[in-house]
């Protein structure tokens, strides 16, 4: 059989010939490759949208089969995931900056952590939804704020 293209977790891998799958019922099984053997689990079955969600050993795998659509897609870069560009954070509720982690010049992508906040006794982590530069930092740790002022503007 000829090596096929599988995108895991966002991972293009060619599949190769040699493992073997074991079905113990409808949703777990046996996988052994290379005199390996690992037990799965399948989590989700979108099989009209080439896709699989399992469990092997306790950690999550999202599987696709990839097919010539794909690759017209990716070729044409629709693929690529749109981000949105940062202008300003607004603080989401009341309450006290605990720390600034960014400074001014910084560029930040998604999921970096910009600062923390404590309201109602919790500290809350505010973290980048999108790509900038930041500009200015209007705000400094002990400082109380008000739920939608200004914290940090971005270029």
């Amino acid at each position: 059989m000829a090596n096929r293209t599988w995108n895991i977790d966002g991972k293009d891998v060619q599949g190769a010939d040699g493992a073997v799958i074991e079905w113990e019922d409808h949703s777990f099984f046996k996988l052994i490759h290379n005199g390996q053997l690992f037990h799965g689990e399948l989590l989700e079955d979108k099989s009209e949208d080439q896709l699989l969600r399992i469990k092997i050993n306790h950690r999550v795998f999202e599987i696709r089969k990839k097919g010539s659509l794909d690759d017209l897609i990716s070729a044409m870069g629709l693929d690529v995931p749109k981000v949105r560009k940062l202008k300003e954070l607004q603080a989401p509720m009341p309450g006290r900056i605990v720390h600034v982690s960014i400074a001014v010049g910084q560029e930040l992508q998604p999921g970096d952590e910009i600062l923390s906040l404590e309201a109602m006794k919790m500290e809350n982590v505010l973290k980048a939804e999108g790509t900038g530069t930041v500009k200015t930092i209007l705000i400094a740790a002990g400082q109380v704020v008000e739920k939608g002022s200004v914290l940090v503007e971005f270029e």
